[in-house]
């Protein structure tokens, strides 16, 4: 244990530290718009970097590197595909979603912003995009805890059982006594962990191999064709990649950073900064990848965890390359990304729970202290279902991922992109976009033969859909009004 000792002793500080904001954020939690949207209060650098860190979960510190350690750089078009998608959702829909959700009942959740846009008296809408939003979510919640154990079974040789519990708990903490400043406040940290930890260990691996020629060279010895992005790629491939930028348009736990952006004239100022964070972040996830090949191919001897599980590859660079107490913060990044995520993912559960059944069907008048300790419930509820879900070690969860992103992809991302940006969408055409791009994911992803990425196939229905649906009705002269306005403002302040 010795060598570990200072990894122990880095993690339990770092842990400390993020459950010690979840208690200074508690005081500044008083009613259920603090809990869930943190009361609108979110600054441009907190709103950019919790957005960032939200998003980027364990895949960026394990998956991503991976996949480039074993087949270099033609898997580098997910990252090209993530950074153009962030891109435009943070330029046509950030500063949108923020107005729309305030002059459309100054909605807290996505169900409740659909409710009010499209003066839904049925609950239709509301009940639907919150089901969607619970089925998938909790899938995606697994696949975060699922990192978390993977993290503590191999840095500490716990069991997968408990490696379970100790990663989700600290998570599961902060966020239930916290809520969303808890969550937004501890993303800015551990976004800040991140960069810190990309920038730094490609650089560091980099002097170890004796600089960009001899590393180049290396990985030249190993495969020419690892410096070729078209290396194997074929059309359907390369746009199956891309298109997990479509993915951010109807992503719950994203675009609540936007509506809890004190501001639209904040919201120029995060995309700058949430770009940058982004696009660093992704070169150094690529950068540890592939010079870890170089690294392990020098290095035959040190291999063995990174051939077994190449996904390793930027936590045995961690160990191998830097001082314990480094490696103990380099590898508290990992954890950062996984926390990040999953704290995110709880939130929006709860949140959808406590304001879209809760609230909106068994207790209409119920006081927002009631509410904020059902939230918390409900965050407790949800944790439980997917630690049972990501009980089972050969759980294929993380492949789930691709499908969870995907389905919010496809259900919500045309109806809040068509939303924001045209006034003459409908009820009706707003309902058939979810459910056609919900049914078309999970129906594609059993019958697809030609290896293209559910979401574009769900995507692209469910915008044809919601187009055709609302041409055959009309908006109200109410609904009409509301949207001008929002426009308008949104006009004047961004």
């Amino acid at each position: 244990m010795g060598a570990s000792n200072p990894l122990t002793i880095t993690f339990v500080i770092y842990i400390a530290i993020m459950v010690l904001i979840g208690f200074i954020a508690y005081r500044s939690t008083k009613n259920l718009s603090d809990y869930i949207l943190g009361g609108r209060s979110l600054g441009s650098v907190v709103t950019a970097l919790s957005a960032g860190a939200s998003d980027m979960s364990g895949w960026l510190l394990m998956g991503l590197p991976g996949a480039i350690y074993m087949s270099g750089l033609s898997e580098a078009w997910i990252a090209i595909g993530l950074t153009v998608g962030a891109y435009l959702n943070w330029l046509f829909v950030a500063g949108r979603l923020r107005v729309q959700t305030e002059h459309n009942g100054d909605a807290l959740t996505l169900p409740d912003y659909f409710a009010s846009r499209f003066e839904d008296k049925s609950g239709m809408l509301r009940v639907i995009s919150a089901i969607v939003i619970l089925v998938f979510f909790t899938i995606y919640c697994a696949s975060g805890i699922v990192a978390g154990a993977r993290l503590f079974e191999s840095t500490f040789g716990m069991s997968y059982e408990t490696a379970l519990w100790a990663g989700a708990a600290a998570t599961i903490a902060y966020t239930f006594v916290g809520g969303f400043l808890a969550v937004s406040w501890t993303d800015t940290v551990q976004a800040s962990l991140m960069i810190f930890a990309l920038i730094l260990t490609p650089i560091i691996v980099l002097i170890s191999t004796g600089g960009i020629d001899t590393t180049f060279l290396a990985i030249e010895a190993q495969n020419p064709a690892h410096f070729d992005m078209f290396k194997g790629a074929t059309f359907i491939g390369i746009i199956s990649l891309m298109g997990w930028g479509l993915g951010y348009f109807g992503q719950p736990h994203i675009l609540a950073r936007f509506m809890a952006a004190d501001s639209v004239k904040s919201i120029a100022k995060a995309r700058r900064i949430s770009m940058t964070w982004m696009i660093l972040c992704l070169a150094g996830t690529c950068a540890v990848g592939f010079f870890g090949i170089a690294y392990f191919s020098a290095n035959p001897d040190l291999a063995g965890p990174v051939t077994e599980n190449p996904e390793r590859v930027f936590i045995e660079l961690a160990k191998i390359l830097f001082n314990p107490w480094v490696a103990g913060v380099l590898l508290s990044a990992i954890l950062a990304a996984v926390m990040s995520t999953l704290s995110c993912q709880l939130l929006v559960c709860s949140s959808a729970l406590t304001e879209d059944f809760y609230k909106a069907f068994l207790r209409k008048n119920a006081s927002q202290g009631e509410l904020v300790w059902v939230g918390r419930m409900m965050v407790l509820a949800v944790a439980l279902i997917a630690i049972f879900i990501a009980s089972n070690p050969e759980n294929r969860v993380l492949g789930l991922v691709s499908y969870a992103w995907a389905g919010f992809g496809a259900a919500f991302g045309p109806v809040i992109l068509i939303s924001v940006l045209w006034k003459g969408m409908t009820r009706n055409g707003a309902l058939a976009g979810i459910v056609v791009g919900a049914v078309t994911v999970v129906v594609w992803k059993q019958v697809d033969t030609i290896g293209l990425y559910e979401i574009i196939p769900g995507f692209l229905l469910a915008s044809i859909v919601i187009l055709l649906v609302s041409k055959m009705g009309r908006p109200t002269a109410t609904m009409l009004s509301r949207f001008d306005s929002a426009e308008a403002d949104y006009h004047a302040n961004k």
